[in-house]
């Protein structure tokens, strides 16, 4: 009964960090973003640049900044800072996620592909999750991982040997959902499924059949596939092999 209890803790922790940013303490030099936090407004908290924030977190959208991220707020060792008073456009103040971008720190930074820092000795070498073309790719603001359609019943693989710390339908919007954490950084997520093949506490290994292809909550058939690093989405295909 205990280890069932414990078991399911740790199911809501990864479901949670999976939907959003988790709300632990942070250190020195570092911000998590609360409801109505805007780039503008903790720039200015933290007597920096609006630039200096784009460019330290990556952001390819200042505007729609997720809450419970957690962001840089001081120079990373040897790093430079742009000079400014931290003031940002009109459509950083308004923050709203449909806003348009008018500051040369957020055209410049859309440029790049969304990145989220990774510590360089981390590292995971996935295999793809499913035959299929991928309909949709990421970018990190309204994708927060790859959508790739096939025939329902395709079959959806593990991405890389782990423990399967979720598998349900109880988050909105994933349908059949899968979660396999495979070490203390990483953890991968496979939606929509039409029928899962695994348990809670299951291992799997590395290209294992964990589920079907299906259209649970969504419109198409198809699997999302996700990436997480410390609960922060970042884009699979860094870590997929080319096809």
């Amino acid at each position: 009964m205990l280890r069932r209890k414990i078991t399911r803790l740790v199911c809501a922790s990864v479901v949670a960090a999976l939907a959003a940013c988790g709300s632990a303490p942070v250190g020195p030099g570092f911000y998590r973003v609360e409801r109505g936090d805007t780039v503008s407004k903790i720039a200015r908290s933290n007597r920096q640049s609006v630039q200096n924030i784009v460019r330290w977190n990556n952001l390819t959208n200042p505007d729609a900044i997720e809450v419970g991220r957690v962001l840089r707020v001081a120079p990373p060792a040897n790093a430079a800072t742009a000079s400014g008073s931290g003031r940002a456009s009109s459509s950083a103040s308004n923050g709203g996620p449909g806003s348009k971008r008018s500051s040369s720190a957020g055209s410049s930074s859309s440029a790049a592909a969304a990145a989220p820092s990774v510590n360089p000795s981390a590292n995971i070498a996935l295999v793809w999750p499913a035959p299929g073309k991928v309909a949709r790719g990421f970018d990190g603001v309204n994708s927060k991982g790859i959508d790739i359609v096939n025939a329902p019943g395709t079959p959806v693989v593990a991405a890389a040997a782990g423990t399967v710390v979720y598998a349900g339908n109880g988050l909105r919007g994933y349908g059949n959902l899968l979660i396999v954490k495979h070490n203390a950084d990483f953890l991968t997520a496979y939606a929509h499924n039409r029928t899962l093949l695994v348990k809670e506490g299951q291992q799997v290994s590395q290209g294992e059949k964990i589920a079907e292809m299906g259209d649970t909550d969504n419109d198409r058939v198809a699997l999302h596939f996700e990436l997480r690093y410390g609960g922060r989405s970042i884009d699979p295909t860094r870590y997929l092999p080319a096809r």
